[in-house]
């Protein structure tokens, strides 16, 4: 049988779940501030033990709250890829009354602004919607198409040589 969780890495869990940050979980959970910088955090989630309830208890988040990643990325995907003429009458600035309701979730904001002047009324409207690069952005980064850095696996014979400037014998 498995050995259960001690309270701290029980309490570890719970806040680690907040915010997936190990060094202020482990903080939170009460482990000694000056032992668990960054690198000594990380070593926490390496625990087996801890790393399955960790993952028993976002699955169990997931089911409870509907909220996985297939969902998040449909979402990022209906933002990234609508097209404004779909949402908005573009000579109007009217949203379209037969606009779908994948396309109206991507409306950030409306603003509606009737003015009466001397020279009549005027009408002010503004349809902002998602930010199409960052979700763009998103979603290349989930499917690898981006990276920051570089990574190589070089395998290969490596012979140096110093010479010190002294006559060889």
């Amino acid at each position: 049988m498995a050995r259960q969780l001690s309270k701290k890495q029980k309490r570890f869990v719970e806040e680690y779940l907040i915010d997936l940050n190990a060094t202020q979980a482990a903080i939170r959970a009460g482990y000694k501030r000056s032992e668990y910088t960054d690198t000594n955090a990380s070593k926490i989630l390496e625990n087996t033990r801890i790393a399955e309830e960790i993952e028993k208890a976002m699955a169990e988040r997931s089911r409870r709250t509907g909220i996985n990643q297939d969902r998040v990325i449909l979402e990022l995907a209906k933002m990234a890829f609508v097209n404004i003429d779909d949402v908005v009458d573009v000579t109007t600035g009217a949203v379209k009354k037969d606009a779908t309701k994948e396309d109206l979730a991507c409306i950030q904001s409306i603003k509606y602004k009737n003015t009466t002047g001397v020279n009549g009324v005027s009408v002010e409207r503004e349809v902002r919607i998602a930010d199409k690069k960052a979700c763009l952005e998103l979603l290349g980064k989930h499917l690898g198409m981006f990276k920051d850095k570089v990574e190589m696996d070089v395998d290969m014979e490596l012979n140096i040589s110093v010479d010190y400037g002294g006559d060889a014998e």
